[in-house]
């Protein structure tokens, strides 16, 4: 008995490690679409002033471990057996504009020079991107489901 049930919980967990995995994996290349091609410019422009000569790798991975782990508790799990992807991407991109929305702002708010421009674009990015990370997320965990 005790052994099925850790082959049970085992199973459960990988399910969950990939939607979380896969999660993070979209946000990330997403991110890296983001900011080193499509919206560059746009930093430069506005907080090009701020910005480091190289970002800092060690950091910037803590953020995608962390943030994508806010999108499984938040959003993935709770809408994992919901018969549509609708809310996962209605939470999700709310969950990213609250949280861009906390960092611009707060820039905004306090650091001189802080980019009106950068802190729209990002908020709506972030808005974007955490509904394309979390569906992803939700799609991976109901195909290992069998759903």
């Amino acid at each position: 008995m005790a052994l099925c049930f850790a082959n049970f919980e085992s199973t459960h967990m990988t399910k969950y490690l990939a939607a979380y995995a896969s999660t993070a994996l979209v946000m990330l290349l997403l991110d890296v679409l983001w900011i080193g091609f499509i919206a560059k410019p746009l930093y430069q422009q506005g907080i090009g002033h701020l910005m480091a000569d190289k970002p800092n790798l060690v950091i910037a991975a803590l953020f995608y471990v962390v943030y994508a782990a806010g999108l499984m508790w938040f959003v993935v799990e709770p809408y994992a057996n919901a018969a549509g992807v609708g809310k996962v991407l209605l939470n999700a991109a709310l969950l990213g504009f609250f949280a861009y929305a906390t960092y611009d702002l707060t820039n905004w708010a306090t650091l001189k020079d802080w980019s009106p421009t950068v802190a729209i674009a990002d908020m709506l990015w972030g808005s974007l991107a955490s509904a394309a990370a979390a569906a992803t997320g939700y799609y991976v965990l109901r195909a290992m489901q069998g759903q």
